[in-house]
Formats: structure tokens, sequence, C-alpha cells
């Protein structure tokens, strides 16, 4: 614990921060796509299996071509993404390293082995092994890299829900307690299956996308248009379904999804909302004037201009009750209020006092046990035990540093459910078109699946800005702030790795935007019959 007392300069939590964001956000850009894919090419390999037709088998590979460029170029961002939890990210590994690494462990062991395994299977194992083995493979395939993102999940949503743990003040760690609540808590349930939902939707988009653009380009040799343009229209027929039901499950797990940050994450929820004084009955924002350039005044209570919201909806969305009690801002601050499990909520204060107490406690604990006086020992550890919860608070100085950042939250969160509305509504009408008239010689529907591509990864950027700076300031929810968590390096070592990071992951988006575009441009190859 004495590392976590050092006085980290702002610079280096900062960088630290910056750094870490910037990995993630690039990450994700490749993430919901090997997902998505994944479910694509599953589909139309298992038509292939069932048909024997060697369409089918045309068609997976051109999806499989394409899953693999991308599969490829998520790995490196991801292997960084978790260096960083040790070089930028050290005293968060130390204090909480045996339950936040499990999870990592087994992702890295079992998950990450099997898409690996089967990946090499998939790619060079046609007309090698039997129909029936490289279906499995394709699938295996894909459920590793959703396993995969089973367990990275758990571990974050952990950070979000801590749960299945206790602080154990001899070895000054946090050690896991209960592998099943960590592995299985309603948080990372729901987390998962909104992520995971949310990655087919990227999938989709990207066929729909690819499909518009084999059918809208003209091509000298019309044999080979006419197939790359049957091809676009059975791609696109998969790809309309798979996204309509997605983005219909996406509401649903959405919605879960806002409960529970509701019950156990409330400023996230306030500052989604831009809720400073909150009540019952509250209506769900659907437009507000909210600058987002700069922190609002919400200590001052004044609702933002032009708020357009639907009455008593937030309400029903964090209490399932229509008249529900939603806290604003200011209310958690204040404290005072019944919270879900009927207890009065404690103030910002009286939080911020129990975790000084609490960190007071721990270090009479050390020194009572170093000293050998068993009595002094006893009394600091109960005391500890009593204020634990609230150990965090105890880093806290302002009611500010609570806080998030509410413009970005705001608006974060709107983009992402717009655009899934929007998502929701052209899939709907893709189906509909793709199935029932000639969409082969519909321009503006190819160039509108085209132009939703970029969209579609606007609202998935969108989704993980909402989820990872509405817990602001905290690492760990109400146990670690972001500048306890970080290494005690200097911040132009950070800086400068940051800048290296941002030159490298460019040049990777662009070495595989490239690629995929050639390949797209090449066109599916076609075995002769």
């Amino acid at each position: 614990m004495e590392n976590l007392l050092l006085n980290i300069s702002a610079g280096t939590v900062d960088w630290s921060r910056a750094q870490f964001a910037l990995t993630a956000i690039y990450h994700w850009l490749f993430v919901p796509l090997t997902l998505g894919l994944a479910l694509i090419m599953g589909i139309m390999e298992t038509c292939y299996y069932r048909t024997g037709k060697k369409f089918w088998k045309d068609a997976s590979r051109f999806w499989q071509k394409l899953f693999g460029i991308n599969f490829a170029m998520g790995v490196a961002t991801g292997i960084i993404l978790e260096f960083e939890f040790g070089t930028n990210w050290s005293n968060y590994s130390w204090l909480v390293g045996d339950i936040f690494g499990a999870p990592l462990a087994i992702e890295g062991i079992v998950a990450f082995f099997l898409e690996a395994t089967f990946v090499g299977v998939m790619f060079f194992g046609w007309d090698k092994v039997s129909r029936g083995f490289h279906l499995a493979s394709t699938w295996l395939t894909g459920i590793g890299a959703t396993i995969s993102a089973w367990w990275i999940l758990v571990a974050n949503a952990w950070m979000q829900y801590p749960v299945g743990q206790a602080f154990n003040p001899d070895t000054m760690r946090n050690e896991m307690t209960s592998f099943a609540e960590v592995a299985l808590s309603p948080f990372a349930i729901d987390k998962f299956f909104h992520t995971v939902i949310s990655a087919w939707i990227i999938g989709a988009i990207f066929t729909v996308a690819v499909s518009c653009y084999l059918m809208y380009r003209r091509r000298q040799d019309e044999e080979q248009a006419c197939r790359d343009r049957r091809l676009a229209v059975r791609s696109m027929k998969i790809a309309s379904i798979v996204g309509l039901v997605s983005s219909l499950l996406a509401i649903h797990t959405g919605d879960s999804s806002a409960y529970m940050v509701a019950q156990s994450q409330p400023m996230k929820l306030a500052a989604m909302e831009a809720l400073y004084d909150g009540g019952q009955g509250e209506g769900l924002t659907v437009i507000a004037a909210v600058n987002p350039f700069c922190q609002p005044d919400y200590a001052s209570g004044e609702e933002p201009p032009m708020k357009i919201a639907m009455p008593n909806m937030l309400s029903f969305l964090a209490t399932r009750d229509f008249n529900g009690y939603v806290p604003g801002i200011n209310d958690i601050i204040r404290g005072g209020y019944t919270m879900p499990d009927g207890a009065k909520a404690l103030s910002l204060e009286e939080k911020m006092e129990r975790g000084r107490k609490a960190i007071t406690a721990l270090s009479g604990y050390r020194e009572a046990q170093t000293s050998g006086d068993a009595i002094a020992a006893a009394n600091h550890r109960k005391t500890l035990d009593e204020n634990i919860k609230y150990f965090g608070y105890g880093y806290i100085d302002n009611a500010e540093q609570t806080v998030p950042y509410i413009p970005l939250c705001f608006w974060a969160f709107r983009v992402m459910v717009g655009l899934g509305v929007l998502f929701l509504l052209f899939f709907a009408l893709s189906t509909f078109l793709s199935y029932k008239k000639d969409i082969t010689k519909m321009r503006w529907l190819h160039v509108t699946g085209m132009a939703l591509l970029p969209l579609g990864y606007i609202a998935s950027e969108a989704g993980w800005l909402v989820a990872e700076f509405g817990r602001q300031p905290w690492t760990i929810q109400d146990m670690l702030p972001t500048w306890v968590a970080v290494s005690d390096v200097g911040s132009a070592s950070v800086m400068l790795t940051f800048f290296i990071f941002l030159a490298l992951f460019t040049l990777l988006l662009i070495v595989e935007i490239s690629i995929m575009c050639k390949a797209i441009k090449k066109g599916p190859e076609y075995e002769r019959n």
C-alpha cells in the first residue's frame, strides 16, 4: 500500500489514461468485425455444408479472407493493451492482480488457443479435411473469439462492479473469494451479451456495405459481374436478417445494461442523462443543448436548455417503475435518498470521511502488526473492515473529482442510441427489399449501405466511451481512483510511448484498410464447376 500513497504527477496520470484510451479505441476497431464476421461466415459455410453448392463455398472463402485480414491486425493491439496494465498501471495490477488476472489468463490459455488452433484449419483446410470438420473449425474459430471476448468483458465488468473479492491487509492485496461471483456477475452477463450483439451488428453492416459495393461497381467482365451480384444479393439477405435480429436484441440487452448501471453506477447514469437534480417520474432525455466543449454548471441544478424528454421513461428504465426515484448528480453528492436496496445513501463527505478512516486504520494495523501489538491490530482491523467499502473515497479531495465529463457521456450515449435506431430501420428495409425486389439496380440502396459502414464504427466506439468515461474517476468502482492506480513513472516516458503507439496503430489501420480494400476490389474467387 505504500506504493499507492506515492505523489504521482498529474501529467503521468493524464498521459497514462490517454495512452490506454488510445490503445483501447484502436483495438476496438478490429474486435467487433472479428466477432461479427465470424457469425456471417459460419452461416454461409453451414449453407455450403447443407447444400453442397460451390456457390456457398466461394462465398464463405471470400468473407473468411476479409475476416483473416482483420483478425491478424486485432491481435497486435490486444497484446499491447494487456501489457499496459503492468507498465502504466502497476499499482492497479498489484492491488487486484489476483482477481483481474484470472479471467485474462483463462482468455489467453483457453479461448485464444482455441481460436488460434482452428483458424489455421479454417484458412488452409479446404479440400484437405472433410466438409463437416471444416465447418466445425469455422464455427469453433468464431466461438473461440467470442469466449475470448467473454473473459475480457468479465474482467472489465469486475472493474465496474467489483464482487467476489475481499481486501487482505496482511498481503496488501484484494483477493478473490468466489470465482463464480466474478465470472457470472449480472453486470458481466449483461455486458457480454450487449457487446457481442453489437459486434454482430457491425459484422452485418460491413457485409451489407461490401455487398452494396459489389453491386454498385461496373465490371467489364459481364460473367464475373453477374456472379459478383449474385453473391452480393445472397450475402445481403443473410446480413440483413442478422442485422435486424441483432438490432432488436440490442434494444433488450441495452435496456438491461442501463438498469444495471442505474443500480450500481448511478453517477454514470446521471452523467449520461445530464440529470443534475433527480426525483420521481423522471423523463428520458431525447435531446438537449448540452455544450460539448465544457463541463456544465451542474451544481446550480438548472436543467440543460432546449430539453426534450419522454415523460417517466428514465424512471422506468432505472427502477422498472414509472414513478421510481432516480438520483441526479447533486443528489448523489448530497446523499440522503433511498437506494434500491432500501438503505439511505451516504453523502460524498461521509464517504470521504469513512474512506480516510479506512486508510488510517490500514496504516495503524500495519504498524501494530510490525510492533506485535495484537490488541491494537485487532481494533484497527475492525475499523478497516467497517469502512473498507469506501476505501477509494479516502483519496477524493472534492466533489468535482467524482463527476464524469458530462458532455462526452451525454452525447456519446445519444450517438450510440440514435445510430442504433437508424440501423434497425435500415435492416428492416433491406431485409424486405432483398427478399421482395431486385436490389441489384437500386443505386440509392447501394450508396446508403456503403455510407452506413463508418457510422457503424462510430456507434460502436461511442458505446465504449459511455461505458469507460462514465465510470470516471474510478479504475475500480468506489475502490481505486485512476490517480492512485498508475505506475510511478515519468510523464515524459508515457508521452513518448503514446506517440509511438499512435504512429504504430495508425500505420496498422492504414495497412489493414489498404489490404482490405484491395481484397474487396479484387472480389470473390470462384472455383470452376
